[in-house]
């Protein structure tokens, strides 16, 4: 498209934008017509996509992460002919595809964005998929706005795509200079992002991003450029076009006061059509179909760490699935994915100790096509807690592996136990989260995450604990295994993981005294299994859960919640980490948290009034 009509479709694009605030009566029109001139440029002549076929996989992959910049992009895909002028007129509306930050509700949007700085991880990731998985020619164009360049994540990104020569991903930077409250760290300081960036291994260009030629021009060098990822570092100015807005303080997050005289200022409405250049190569399948699963098999009697049998699990999966992919925060040595890595090392992605990126990356990936697993030590996830919510938004499905859980890591100490992972996933909307105590349950389990959507969590432990069922035995999700139980029993023991071999030896210890307990070994704490725990309650009247977690929302919490819609509730006693823990043996620190089977031994006993009084 010719310079003139693209300063047409430009200036469409700022009152399209406008219109859909108004007409919504809230959004974010200035952050939009900042960008517009990009959006225009982009969308006429080096976006390639296909509005009809949303799934194709040579399309380009657009980000918007400044994902407030909503009407920019859905005035996009007006010009385009992908929404019509009546669905437009839904913007911000119940029930709307329009929402006031894109979600993948419309099928031309890949990732949930609006969290900023999340744009650009999930664009490495993407790229990274294409250039390492799929050879597919596309590209992943990501809109950044500057405000954001304040947040980690973005510099996680930025250092991962220089390493990786990520030279198919191109950053569009638009420095308008204000972010809500005032002006930005830098302001309109090109050669400051500049700098940063090339730092990091980038290929920059800074240009006035209201020149339509020169904006022509670096896209056009972005999409020659080899071996370095680009950014297009713009200038523009808030609310472009308008006087009584342009760059001026307070008018983030704000329709324009006077959007009919906006709109006539701008040159008033106008109905370009723009046709999006469509892929012109088939893309050949990236990973072959499923094969046949050879799950490692494991000997009752034998002591593996679940971490082990994990690894194992993973690379057995690997084998019988080429989309199948596995991601490590640097310590694949201790998650055990080292193993998967050994074996399929095309499909293994180191990405350091940047948790950010690393969540983010397997997000871009799935939105590829792939099957990510994401392993790190349980711990550490904590800091990408921010991803995975903003991934339940995106509709993303996952597997995330967390080892190095709880107390029971030893000696390591507190700053490496992993506490509140439970509590962390299981506030995931729609999300499964597993605990597996021995080898054969673990590597059932991690087979059964492949076909899970949504967020799922397994916790792995460190340390060798004994293998109690036998190769063949079948875990459903949102089971659980009630592994000791007679019609005497006097309460039941809820253990998960490293408890629930604490729980089975409290139970012999109390069976030497004549008390029989129940032991449950609740494997599936998210979804729970509530038709055997209420018939526990039934049977016994009282249940103990038993976690290697702090008390608050992981465990006990999802034994208490079966019971509070009215359901007759047992009495409930709940043991868990409550103290600060310090250096100490496995064995030491399951005893310091009041955990461990002579602990649990004294409860019951304390309970049933069994309890020797001295």
């Amino acid at each position: 498209m010719r310079s003139e009509l693209l300063t047409e479709l430009g200036q469409q694009l700022r009152v399209d934008s406008v219109r859909a605030a108004d007409m919504a009566g809230s959004g974010h029109p200035t952050s939009s017509m900042s960008a517009a001139d990009l959006g225009a440029v982009l969308l006429a002549n080096h976006l390639t996509y296909d509005f009809d076929r949303p799934d194709h996989p040579g399309n380009d992959r657009l980000i918007f992460s400044k994902g407030h910049a909503s009407p920019l992009l859905y005035s996009m895909f007006l010009a385009a002919g992908a929404i019509d002028e009546a669905e437009f007129h839904t913007y911000r509306r119940e029930g709307s595809r329009l929402e006031g930050h894109p979600t993948p509700r419309l099928p031309w949007v890949d990732v949930a964005t609006g969290s900023l700085g999340q744009g650009l991880p999930l664009g490495v990731g993407m790229a990274l998929a294409g250039q390492r998985l799929g050879k597919v020619p596309y590209r992943v164009w990501v809109l950044c706005g500057d405000s954001e360049m304040a947040e980690g994540s973005i510099w996680e990104a930025a250092e991962h795509a220089g390493h990786e020569h990520l030279d198919s991903l191109t950053l569009i930077l638009d420095v308008n200079r204000l972010g809500q409250r005032g002006p930005t760290r830098h302001e309109h300081d090109l050669a400051a992002y500049s700098r940063r960036l090339h730092a990091f291994g980038w290929h920059t260009i800074e240009v006035d991003g209201h020149d339509i030629d020169a904006i022509e021009a670096a896209y056009d060098e972005a999409r020659s450029t080899l071996g370095e990822p680009t950014a297009i570092i713009a200038a523009t100015m808030k609310g472009r076009g308008v006087a009584s807005v342009e760059d001026r303080e307070g008018m983030h997050g704000k329709p324009l006061p006077d959007a009919a005289g906006a709109i006539e200022e701008l040159g008033g409405r106008r109905s370009m059509r723009v046709e999006v250049r469509k892929p012109t190569t088939t893309a050949t399948d990236a990973h072959p179909g499923v094969g046949h699963l050879n799950l490692p098999r494991f000997d009752e009697g034998d002591q593996i760490a679940t971490r082990d049998a994990y690894g194992q699990a993973l690379t057995a999966l690997g084998f019988a699935r080429g989309d199948i992919v596995a991601l490590d925060g640097e310590v694949g040595d201790s998650t055990r994915t080292e193993f998967f890595s050994k074996e399929h090392p095309e499909r293994y992605f180191e990405c350091y100790i940047a948790e950010q990126q690393l969540v983010a990356a397997a997000v871009g990936m799935q939105a590829c096509g792939q099957i990510p697993y994401v392993s790190t030590f349980a711990a550490f996830l904590t800091r990408a807690h921010d991803f995975l919510r903003m991934a339940t938004i995106g509709r993303a499905s996952i597997s995330v592996v967390g080892s190095h859980s709880g107390v029971s890591i030893g000696q390591d100490g507190p700053s490496q136990m992993g506490l509140e992972d439970l509590a962390m996933f299981r506030a995931l909307h729609g999300s499964t989260v597993l605990q597996p105590c021995d080898a054969n349950q673990t590597t059932r389990l991690v087979a059964a995450m492949a076909e899970l959507e949504g967020i799922s969590y397994l916790r792995t432990l460190r340390g060798k604990t004994p293998v109690i069922y036998g190769p063949d035995e079948q875990f459903p999700v949102g089971g659980s295994k009630a592994i000791r139980h007679t019609i005497d029993d006097r309460m039941t023991l809820v253990g998960s993981g490293i408890t629930v071999h604490e729980c089975l030896k409290a139970a012999d210890l109390l069976a030497e005294e004549g008390i029989t307990v129940r032991v449950i070994d609740m494997y599936s704490i998210k979804p729970a299994d509530e038709v055997t725990l209420q018939a526990a309650a039934a049977d016994t009247g009282c249940l103990i859960t038993v976690e290697d977690h702090h008390p608050q929302g992981g465990l006990g919490d999802a034994v208490a919640e079966v019971f509070s819609d009215g359901r007759p509730a047992p009495r409930l006693v709940r043991l868990g980490v409550r103290e600060m823990a310090g250096s100490a043996t496995p064995a030491e620190q399951l005893r310091a948290a009041g955990i461990d089977a002579d602990s649990i031994a004294a409860a019951v006993k304390l309970l049933t009034g069994t309890a020797m009084v001295r």
